[in-house]
């Protein structure tokens, strides 16, 4: 089968396509031969050799694989067989393995997907799931009204997309103008330019001056400090990942000029579900039966061959891929 490994972490050109034995599924094993497979972030990281879970060398980056089981081990149940499942690395004990014809996983990893959730949905599951725990840890309550810097990626647009399938009111960035009006036909109809010196004045003037009760921050730099005087009082900033780096300024000492505002700063890890089981499949399930009832309107997957990967990557760390991008085998 074929396989993206990476023995040299490195650029994209460090993604070397090659040619491996199919593997044979272990007891309470299956084998999933795949129709998509997710490409994200974490796997950019897996790349560079930066990851702090990172897997051992030669290392196969890819979290999410969409496809059906085509062979069983032992011990497990035979209505298995031709199931339509996702496989999520945050279900395995080790990060990676994705980026492969075929994938071989515990059984009890998997998640069963219903005919209304096609396979470039799926692929959109996991963001989905971040951005239902990234909604609920900004304050222990649902935000009134969010921040999402950047609403068009994977996970900005999801996480807009769950936000108002809750009620809830969403301001976006979206830079040029063909992300503007995918961010409109997601339903974010309320857009700041994608520019972190004006953002905290743009969104005060179209709140009326009160500001968000929540900001979730994946660029840091100017753009987290900006976040933070968007913010309504008692409002929460979510830092979730620093793609610009660390801030310029001291963050603490920023928010003590805010300090009448009685502020908030949350970092989060999706990584701190992975002791949580239960709660991390609970979020799982509430993803796909979102997805289900077409209470979500999911950007437009792209998708590129396998053997595109070195592509795939320089498009993502470009930031010119809206939505999702996937790799089909």
């Amino acid at each position: 089968m074929q396989v993206v490994r990476v023995h040299q972490p490195g650029g994209p050109e460090a993604l070397q396509l090659e040619d491996l034995p199919w593997p044979e599924p272990g007891p309470g094993e299956v084998r999933v031969k795949a129709t998509v497979l997710g490409v994200g972030r974490p796997d950019v990281l897996i790349r560079r050799g930066t990851y702090k879970w990172m897997p051992p060398l030669p290392a196969v980056p890819g979290a999410e694989m969409v496809g059906v089981v085509d062979t069983l081990g032992p011990g497990v149940a035979a209505a298995w067989l031709g199931r339509r499942v996702l496989v999520s690395a945050r279900e395995l004990s080790q990060r990676g393995g994705g980026y492969a014809q075929a994938w071989c996983v515990p059984a009890e990893a998997l998640f069963e997907l219903p005919d209304a959730v096609d396979d470039g949905a799926a692929a959109c599951l996991p963001n989905l799931q971040l951005a239902l725990a990234l909604l609920r840890c900004a304050g222990g309550v649902i935000p009134r009204s969010v921040l999402v810097p950047g609403v068009c990626g994977g996970v900005g647009s999801a996480l807009a997309q769950v936000a108002l399938a809750q009620g809830v009111r969403v301001i976006g960035t979206a830079r040029g103008t063909a992300k503007q009006a995918l961010a409109r036909q997601l339903g974010v109809t309320e857009l700041a330019a994608a520019d972190a010196a004006t953002l905290a004045a743009e969104v005060m003037t179209l709140t009326d001056g009160q500001g968000v009760d929540a900001c979730f921050d994946h660029l840091g730099g100017d753009w987290l400090l900006a976040g933070l005087h968007a913010l309504a009082p008692f409002g929460t900033l979510v830092s979730y990942n620093l793609t610009l780096g660390a801030p310029p300024r001291d963050t603490l000492l920023e928010m003590r000029t805010l300090l009448g505002r009685s502020l908030g700063l949350r970092t989060f890890s999706m990584h701190t579900y992975d002791h949580r089981p239960a709660e991390r499949r609970a979020l799982m399930a509430e993803a796909i039966a979102l997805v289900a009832a077409g209470r979500i309107r999911l950007p437009e997957v792209m998708r590129l061959p396998l053997a595109q990967v070195r592509q795939a990557h320089t498009l993502l760390e470009a930031g010119e891929v809206p939505g999702k991008l996937v790799l089909v085998p």
